[in-house]
């Protein structure tokens, strides 16, 4: 449950701009949000400092 924390966070986020008539706003938003979410699915692993 914790992972959907920072997706119901942008969610109401987009929300809320969007009632505020910030859409362009909430488009930057949900775009960054988007590419950050790309980015942690394809972003090669990360090398521990201990493994050979």
């Amino acid at each position: 449950m914790r992972g959907f924390g920072p997706w119901l966070a942008v969610l109401a986020l987009v929300i809320a701009l969007n009632a505020l008539r910030l859409r362009p706003l909430a488009v930057v938003v949900s775009l960054v949000w988007l590419a950050w979410c790309v980015w942690t699915w394809v972003r090669p692993a990360r090398r521990r400092p201990d493994a050979p």
